[in-house]
């Protein structure tokens, strides 16, 4: 198979513009004639619904949840990334582009990035219009702050609310095409295969989650934006309903699965506290703007720590490590999330750990300094030159509050400690997922008709995900550029007419799914689905997590192929099929997970070098940093399905071709 991804010619900064001017179009009385499913209402699919509404086509939108407002983009805090140079740092598009591309440790494809950036000031001025809430400055303009991996402030925000106020933005802009009737919305829906007709997307098989009713729905197109895959872990920052299914069902029909071992390990989360725990909870990486992240330097003080015999705020200036400011000089705390995450992992790897959890794995994102230096500011602002240190402290906290006051009160609630007072302890966690479904420049899979937008697609963060810019890609998906690409497909549809789901196809997939549903209810196990997830997370974590070495690899590969013949012998669902029942949505998703998961080691396996997140422990220099393989693998590896057995799956390469910039060490010192 020879991997098109159709990315034009021309110069970088006219790409997308030139592209766009040359695509078919289908003018406006033939869009009600042409059917689109949207499979996910996060942040790309409700965009891409509410925007393919609006030019007039008949939608379908899914989602498994009772709401879209419920879709796990709400979850993002931090904020979204912009090029709008609004605080005259030296921002550009081609420096977001670069940053992006940097960031993502040279495994990302030129021109997609590019077309980010470019878009990505549209996507503010949209969310604005929308009225969206974006934190405003003194004299009213729209307030930026950083992130990692950039040295400028480029991050539009909503306080520690960003993600939910965008798609409350974005669900607007939907329930406008639902009460026009140009959208259908199917919630507690969950689709559960492809349907092809003639080697095209032809429409989906749902299932009803109430009733448990299987449903044929046809279109002329299909999108798939249903978000990441980083359950497989089983504990993540996801929610934990967030799944693959959708995705690994059109990979099993024929769509690639690319670079699925790049998978992104945020560093600030709150950090496991017991074995029976079942979600993680994100701290957003807006924090590390005003945390100092350290540990202890003596071991002995870290130990009294765990034992509860000393408190952090006793801890001596000098015997703290500021392991980040150390390390990395130039961008301290905003080092970009994969290095800050291995540089957490190395200092609990060495002892100096300060959570009392099963692995001792925790530090101190600590805030201390910056309510000092803020309480500072804030007093002479107020015409205060000679503040008390109470008075400091006061206008500091106030401050932080203003700034972050909503997460502050989800750490407390969780915690039951006040970071304001203490700092707060994190440790990295399985977050985002850069690998997803091939996709061209179109965002089309390589199944003709089926497109797949947001998280769910590979194509704009390499080995890494820049923070605040998974709000930006899912926006610029489905805003800006599947309205075009669309369209474009769509142009040779309009003479097609209404698909019939009275076909063998489609009688053939809810076959296949009815098959499976019956397979695990009657299937006579003694273990919960829960029971193998979590033995799944295990192998994961251990052997295909922050660390990966070709032993532990091969090992995982091995130990997930026989939780596979376990799960189907043993696996326990009870209920029945006409009802409601969760037990049978886990048992699907996790079939899934467990493929994929073996998919995954085999591409780490088969990447001998290490990029961004995908950290294998024989390829790092002297001091710890990764060592890419420029010349054997700078390509994107896409895998094609060749049945049950995922050992049998076939690897596709795309040559990753930089004309733009110039390939480098990624160094952040």
């Amino acid at each position: 198979m020879i991997l098109d991804s159709k990315i034009p010619e021309g110069h970088i900064s006219d790409k997308w513009t030139d592209y766009k001017d040359h695509l078919k179009l289908v003018a406006p009385n033939n869009r009600p004639k042409i059917d689109i499913i949207v499979v996910g209402t996060g942040l790309a699919g409700a965009s891409a619904a509410a925007s393919l509404g609006e030019m007039g086509y008949n939608v379908k939108a899914f989602c498994f949840q009772d709401s879209p407002r419920r879709a796990h983009s709400i979850a993002a805090q931090g904020g979204i990334n912009a090029a709008k140079n609004y605080q005259n740092d030296g921002d550009s598009t081609f420096r977001l582009f670069y940053d992006t591309i940097k960031g993502g440790d040279y495994r990302a494809r030129e021109a997609n990035v590019h077309r980010l950036a470019e878009v990505s000031g549209n996507i503010i001025d949209q969310c604005v219009a929308q009225g969206v809430p974006f934190a405003r400055d003194y004299g009213g303009l729209l307030d930026n702050r950083s992130f990692g991996g950039t040295q400028v402030q480029r991050t539009f925000y909503a306080a520690g609310q960003t993600g939910q106020q965008l798609l409350l933005g974005a669900y607007s802009a939907l329930s406008r095409q639902i009460g026009l009737g140009r959208v259908k919305m199917f919630n507690r829906h969950e689709m559960l295969d492809l349907v092809k007709v003639d080697g095209k997307a032809r429409g989906i098989i749902a299932r009803n989650l109430v009733t448990g009713e299987l449903e044929r729905h046809s279109a002329h197109a299909v999108v798939i934006a249903s978000g990441g895959y980083g359950n497989v872990y089983f504990l993540s920052t996801n929610a934990m309903g967030s799944n693959v299914t959708a995705g690994w069902k059109i990979h099993k029909q024929g769509a690639l699965f690319a670079n699925p071992c790049f998978v992104q390990i945020h560093p600030t989360c709150i950090p496991v506290h017991g074995t029976n725990q079942a979600k993680l909870t994100l701290m957003s990486e807006s924090l590390r703007n005003s945390g100092r992240i350290w540990v202890p330097k003596i071991k002995a003080d870290a130990e009294a720590i765990r034992e509860g015999k000393l408190k952090p705020t006793q801890i001596a200036e000098e015997n703290r490590d500021y392991y980040l400011e150390r390390k990395y000089p130039a961008f301290g705390n905003l080092v970009p999330r994969d290095v800050a995450s291995r540089a957490a992992k190395e200092v609990c790897d060495e002892g100096h750990g300060i959570e009392a959890n099963d692995t001792n794995e925790g530090v101190y994102l600590d805030f201390s300094t910056e309510i000092q230096n803020k309480g500072k500011q804030t007093a002479y602002a107020k015409g205060n030159h000679n503040p008390s240190a109470e008075e400091i402290t006061a206008l500091g906290k106030q401050w932080l509050e203003e700034k972050y006051g909503n997460l502050f009160t989800m750490y407390q609630k969780i915690t039951d400690e006040n970071p304001y007072e203490t700092p707060m302890k994190i440790y990295p966690a399985v977050h985002y997922t850069m690998g997803g479904v091939w996709v061209d420049y179109n965002l089309q899979s390589t199944i003709p008709g089926c497109f797949v937008a947001g998280e769910a697609n590979f194509s704009d963060h390499g080995a890494n995900r820049l923070g605040a810019s998974a709000l930006m890609q899912g926006l610029a998906d489905g805003y800006f550029v599947l309205p075009y690409t669309v369209s474009n497909y769509l142009a040779d549809e309009i003479r097609t007419g209404k698909i019939s789901t009275e076909t063998q196809e489609f009688a053939d997939a809810e076959k296949r799914v009815k098959d499976t549903i019956d397979t695990f209810l009657n299937n006579k196990g003694s273990k919960s689905v829960d029971h193998f997830h979590k033995r799944l997370g295990l192998i994961m974590w251990n052997k295909v997590g922050m660390g990966r070495n070709e032993a532990g690899l091969k090992e995982a590969i091995a130990e997930i192929a026989a939780l596979k013949e376990e799960f189907y012998k043993e696996v326990n669902v009870p209920g029945s099929a006409d009802e409601f029942n969760p037990q049978i949505e886990k048992a699907l998703r996790v079939a899934d997970f467990i493929d994929l998961g073996q998919l995954m080691a085999m591409d780490a396996l088969q990447r001998n070098e290490s990029c961004g997140g995908h950290f294998r422990e024989e390829y790092q220099d002297s001091e710890g940093e990764t060592l890419r393989d420029d010349e054997n693998f700078s390509f994107v590896g896409a895998w094609e399905y060749n049945g049950n057995d995922i050992s049998k799956e076939e690897l596709h390469k795309e040559e990753l071709k930089y004309e733009f910039i110039k390939i480098a060490a990624r160094n952040y010192k």
